[in-house]
């Protein structure tokens, strides 16, 4: 058993550090605290976030959202918008965001700061503690454990952990700190954003503009009220520290979009430089990255939240696993494995994007016609559709000859008086037998603290496998369309063990820390 961190002043430590209150953070930590493992946000930000930089959370997000409670509760605070409206000149063309595989057939148009608040009263209600005004000035680890050094208003203290997720951001300290290399380039272009009213009423849709000037987008928040994203031609060398003004994104509007809409009011505002930027690795003996501090790039197709909020949930239920101490050895490796390839296909979606908007003269004259022609071809559309909702992520299946379900996302199902993600909230694998003699049922007896069992009947979901083991984040561990009884109660057995360790390694009452 791994020995108890303490501070230097006596008191015992959390299990887990996490630095930095964001999305992904605010998620990683309640995953943590509902597997029973205490942990302790960092946040350098003194005061609660007002941020609205990220803007859409995509169906898969909401989907993971669903599984832990949450989704419902953030749906009220934003928009459902079914589609994105590209203008490329005079031509429109369209992209349907309406995902019929999906209970959130859109994409949610809702400021991050509401996400955040959804997000910080879940890990709050489990017990989570937020310390603001803190920055991690040093980090260290040994065999046991990581001590960090953290500088506050009084000076530096040191906290010790069993291990520190850096979740904070771009300019990641931790990342830093590991001398991990932040792989990639800037783009030669300063972004624009704010959130601006408008007279005119556009459509409920991301309404995107794109001319030889620039690009403008304008998904809409409702209520008049709409995000600008505009990387303009002619402002792209602005500095990042002039204060952006109405009269500014005016002008813009009306060169790229064709007319300011009715431009009326600016509530918030702000000039970035877009990157497109990877950590070389994930982590680092007993220190992890996750969301911002591991990818950044291109805002365009709105994917770094939903990116993070993904790694937190990839990783949260995996190192929770190896602190309550039932993860087999290669658990915690999956996570670079698996999360590394999906950051880095983040980073060329997006970057296929931004040069197809920015794209030089050449390029531009024929914009038109091959963004019709791509769009008009059903398997394009579907594949753009899936890729940018995040469904069609997928991981490497365990195995040579494995089922094909196996890493796939498992989508929600009515199982008879609940759904699938409802029976997830736990946090637990989920074993679906769906076999008349319930012989799959049995191989779980033993792992009762780590697997919920569910009884289905054939006919809840007649294209389903015979036999579905549900990883905690809702991809499939392990499937079998129905080998003969033995054989299946065998296979259940065989696939538990793989994913949940021994039946006899995990001690609740040994493996709870306390803060």
């Amino acid at each position: 058993m791994t020995p108890e961190p303490v501070r230097r002043d006596g008191g015992t430590a959390p299990s887990v550090l996490v630095v930095g209150a964001g999305p992904t953070g605010l998620m990683l930590a309640g995953e943590f605290a509902l597997a029973g493992v205490p942990c302790r946000i960092l946040e350098r930000r003194k005061e609660e976030s007002n941020l609205t930089r990220a803007f859409g959370v995509h169906a898969r997000t909401l989907e993971v959202l669903d599984m832990r409670g949450m989704a419902d509760e953030l749906l009220p605070e934003g928009l459902p918008v079914p589609e994105v409206r590209p203008h490329l000149g005079k031509v429109q063309l369209r992209l349907d965001l309406n995902h019929p595989e999906s209970r959130f057939p859109y994409v949610l148009i809702v400021p991050q700061a509401r996400t955040e608040k959804v997000l910080e009263a879940r890990a709050r209600a489990l017990g989570v503690e937020i310390v603001r005004g803190t920055e991690v000035v040093g980090l260290r680890q040994d065999d046991s454990g990581v001590e960090v050094a953290v500088g506050g208003p009084d000076g530096t203290r040191t906290e010790r952990a069993h291990y520190v997720v850096g979740c904070d951001g771009a300019h990641s300290a931790v990342r830093r700190l590991l001398g991990i290399g932040f792989v990639g380039a800037s783009y030669d272009t300063h972004i624009m954003l704010a959130d601006v009213r408008l007279s005119e009423e556009l459509p409920t849709a991301v309404n995107a503009y794109v001319d030889r000037d620039g690009v403008v987008l304008l998904p809409v928040f409702g209520g008049g009220w709409y995000r600008a994203v505009i990387w303009d031609r002619r402002r792209e060398d602005v500095p990042l520290e002039e204060p952006l003004g109405i009269n500014e994104v005016r002008d813009s509007l009306r060169r790229i979009a064709g007319a300011d809409l009715g431009l009326q009011q600016m509530s918030w505002s702000t000039r970035f430089l877009s990157e497109r930027r990877q950590a070389e690795r994930y982590r680092v003996g007993r220190v992890f990255l996750a969301g911002d501090a591991a990818h950044i790039h291109s805002p365009l197709g709105a994917l770094g939240m939903n990116t993070g909020i993904q790694d937190a949930m990839n990783l949260g239920w995996k190192l929770a696993a190896e602190i309550n101490g039932w993860a087999p050895p290669w658990l915690l490796d999956s996570y670079q494995a698996e999360r590394h390839p999906v950051g880095a296909q983040a980073l060329r979606v997006t970057d296929l994007l931004q040069r197809i908007t920015v794209a030089p003269a050449a390029v531009r004259a024929v914009r038109p016609i091959l963004a019709r022609l791509l769009l008009e071809f059903k398997p394009t559309r579907r594949a753009l559709r899936r890729r940018i909702s995040g469904l069609s992520i997928a991981y490497p299946p365990r195995g040579k000859r494995a089922h094909p379900w196996t890493g796939q996302r498992v989508p929600d199902a009515s199982l008879g008086e609940s759904r699938l993600y409802e029976l997830m909230r736990g946090g637990r694998f989920v074993l679906l037998d769906f076999t008349d003699d319930g012989e799959v049922a049995r191989s779980a007896e033993n792992f009762s603290d780590r697997v919920n069992v569910v009884r289905v009947p054939t006919s809840a979901t007649p294209d389903w496998p015979a036999a579905l083991l549900v990883r905690p984040d809702g991809y499939a561990a392990w499937a079998d369309d129905g080998s003969a009884p033995d054989e299946l109660l065998s296979a259940g057995r065989t696939a538990l063990r793989d994913w949940c360790g021994s039946a006899s390694a995990y001690a609740a009452t040994e493996r709870r820390h306390t803060l």
